[in-house]
């Protein structure tokens, strides 16, 4: 007895102030992405009121602005990895020149994907469906999306990025606020009223517009008034980075931006696959995914809280510690993933009829369904460890290869042998998508015990 006790001490953290402190970092954050998925939901069944063409369009054209989130996001999780480790080790300086280096990539990058989705929104929605009734839908709901990528970007990388130290308010508070306007607005511009013209399917857009544009103005005003931290000027956009930041951000960043990348991309692949399956399937997709999103919100929150948490652990040199804190942090995700299928099983099929579609969709969508209850206990634990734990070690340059091979490799090919091959039902479809989330979870574990992805960042002066 007294053995196994001492062995549980070995590999996991006891302290109650440890537990309180992922507490108070993963309830603002699970609380965020639970409004975000909210709006989402809201957006899809007052989408799907217009019927599936709409809900299609939107859906297919939300995979482009996907590619530019999910960059967004790995270009915030390499400022993540860096600015936690350099806040743990004390370089509150490096953290500000950190941030406004992603704050120039993603100013460069929302540039980019403006200019295409305001010039070729017809060919983007050519490369997901051949559905000419969904491509022009689509092309006007790009048309509009266009103006919302520099605000979105700022706002998410500023959220993200100053959660790694410690502020994880900030993104709760735009959240919320977010919730409100996407609702209102998507109301008013979809429907039509108080003197504004009903707009359909391009109504969604301009309330997403409204409601990113909301999120960079408190964005702004929050880093200009009360951010305590790092006090970041943004004069600072018109400074070069340094080259021994670059050459980190190059060395333990910049995996994790590719990564994301492409994460993104195969994202969009699996679209195309479900998009040449038809309108049905593309339609019951979008749901499912609402779904699978609104019962794992506890998994973001641990994946986000890990990766500051290890990530800061590694930058004050502790490496014991940062693997018994790696292992705790899998057994949490465990558990919020067992708890995420029995959700996903217990009201998913449930939640299919708060769609208008039609009996062949939600036939669909619940077979779906039952995969994604399946999925869900892996994607927690892979999720954990790839966006969290490994990715705060600095291990990002692995978590590539291992993208690369398993969603790229595995999953897309099997997935599209599954779907446009065989034809198999929607529930083996999608298990044959996600294969990388059941392959990953197992990997990476043995990853973490091996010890060989703490790679601490090096010292900028």
């Amino acid at each position: 007895m007294i053995k196994s006790k001492v062995c549980f001490k070995q590999y996991l953290i006891t302290e109650k102030s440890f537990y309180k402190r992922i507490v108070l970092l993963i309830l603002p954050v699970a609380l965020q992405s639970c409004i975000n998925q909210g709006v989402n939901m809201m957006d899809t069944i007052m989408v799907g009121r217009l019927g599936e063409v709409s809900i299609s369009a939107s859906s297919l054209a939300n995979q482009f602005y996907l590619i530019f989130t999910f960059l967004c996001m790995g270009i915030s999780a390499a400022g993540l990895v860096l600015a936690s480790q350099y806040w743990g080790a004390g370089e509150e300086r490096t953290v500000c020149r950190v941030y406004n280096m992603t704050l120039q990539l993603v100013i460069l990058f929302g540039t980019a994907f403006a200019l295409l989705s305001a010039v070729l929104p017809g060919k983007i929605m050519e490369i997901y469906t051949d559905d000419r009734d969904v491509i022009r839908e689509g092309s006007r709901y790009l048309q509009i999306t266009a103006l919302v990528y520099l605000p979105h970007g700022i706002s998410l990388i500023t959220s993200n990025v100053i959660r790694s130290v410690g502020n994880v308010r900030l993104g709760l508070i735009i959240s919320m606020i977010s919730f409100f306007v996407n609702i209102g607005c998507n109301y008013l511009f979809i429907f039509g009223g108080l003197g504004i013209p009903r707009m359909g399917v391009m109504g969604a857009a301009a309330g997403t517009l409204c409601a990113r544009t909301v999120e960079f103005a408190v964005c702004v005003v929050y880093m200009q008034r009360f951010e305590k931290n790092l006090h970041y000027d943004f004069r600072m956009l018109f400074r070069f980075p340094g080259r021994v930041l670059l050459r980190e951000f190059g060395r333990l960043g910049l995996p994790a931006v590719i990564s994301d990348s492409l994460l993104a991309f195969a994202s969009s692949a699996m679209s195309v696959i479900l998009g040449h399956m038809g309108r049905e399937v593309v339609s019951a997709y979008a749901i499912v995914t609402v779904m699978d999103r609104m019962c794992t919100v506890a998994v973001t929150g641990i994946s986000s809280a890990s990766g500051v948490v290890v990530g800061q652990t590694v930058g004050k040199g502790d490496m014991r510690r940062a693997m018994r804190e790696g292992c705790s942090f899998v057994l949490l995700s465990a558990v919020l993933g067992l708890v995420g299928s029995v959700l996903v099983f217990l009201i998913g099929n449930w939640s299919v009829g708060l769609y208008d579609i039609a009996p062949q969709t939600a036939v669909i969508a619940c077979g779906m369904m039952d995969a994604s209850a399946v999925i869900v206990f892996f994607q927690a634990i892979q999720s954990t460890l790839s966006k969290g734990i490994l990715r705060g070690g600095g291990d990002t340059k692995f978590l590539m290869v291992a993208d690369v091979i398993f969603q790229w490799v595995v999953s897309i090919p099997t997935g599209f042998l599954a779907g446009l091959v065989l034809g198999l039902p929607s529930f083996w479809v999608l298990i044959a998508l996600r294969l990388d989330y059941i392959i990953k979870s197992v990997w990476l574990i043995f990853r973490l015990k091996s010890g060989k992805w703490i790679h601490p960042a090096r010292k900028v002066e």
